[in-house]
């Protein structure tokens, strides 16, 4: 019984991490479909312009994307490889650790699996849901990561908007403030259901990213349990066969 109880704790620790950073905010669904290339396409150029140069997806050479994306290697360096680099280089950073522990409080994680471990709502809602915040060191904040150590680097494409509260009083007289929606007050390059399409396609990215082969997989998986089930056929007839007798 014992041992019972740790292993349900254990597993219970993931669900622990990913409600910490979640504050109280909904989260808003995405359509993910990874059979969209055009989708898929944009998603990479937009992480490689946006978030490559802090976030690594160390997991992933930018020749499987081209291969997997039917793009070229010329559009590959042209879209994906503006730093530089070679074709069959893994998708890293050129800042160190150290100094981005010091710059932003705590390094940038690798996005290589990011999807799997948040899921695509969790991202989809996080990458909406910046807000001003003058009291913070890079002026906004995130009503689903409360304190982030990120800077809204979508800014120049969402624009800035303010988060609207409302506040509750509980039963023992306390207030409570809480995100109940955003205010744009300075617009950005992309009107907001623009935003979210490429925000959409953002996403789509990095759950191809988490699992690139999760299309081959589904489809082997297909022929995998029709071959089980034959051959369970086959080997209950079989049993028959060399008991008959017997029974």
């Amino acid at each position: 019984m014992r041992y019972l109880i740790v292993v349900v704790a254990l597993l219970g620790l993931p669900q622990l991490a990913l409600a910490s950073g979640g504050g109280n905010v909904h989260l808003d669904h995405v359509e993910i479909d990874l059979k969209n290339n055009e989708s898929l396409r944009h998603g990479a150029k937009l992480f490689a312009n946006y978030c490559l140069n802090c976030h690594s997806a160390s997991m992933m050479r930018y020749s499987r994307i081209g291969h997997d994306l039917d793009m070229s290697d010329e559009e590959v360096e042209l879209e994906l490889l503006t730093a530089g680099g070679k074709i069959g280089d893994t998708m890293t950073v050129v800042m160190r650790p150290k100094e981005a522990a010091r710059w932003f409080g705590t390094a940038p994680p690798d996005l290589s699996v990011l999807a799997r471990v948040r899921g695509a709502d969790w991202l989809y809602t996080y990458l909406r849901s910046f807000y001003r915040d003058d009291a913070r060191p890079w002026g906004v904040n995130n009503a689903l990561f409360k304190d982030v150590a990120m800077p809204h680097v979508l800014w120049e494409l969402q624009g800035l908007q303010e988060a609207v509260t409302e506040t509750t009083v509980d039963e023992e007289g306390h207030e409570h403030t809480h995100i109940t929606g955003f205010k744009l007050v300075e617009p950005g390059k992309l009107p907001p259901d623009e935003y979210d399409a490429a925000i959409t396609d953002l996403v789509n990215f990095l759950v191809y990213l988490g699992e690139p082969s999760k299309l081959q997989r589904l489809a082997l998986g297909k022929w995998v349990l029709i071959f089980l089930v034959v051959f369970f056929v086959l080997t209950y007839l079989l049993k028959k066969e060399y008991w008959k007798d017997i029974h």
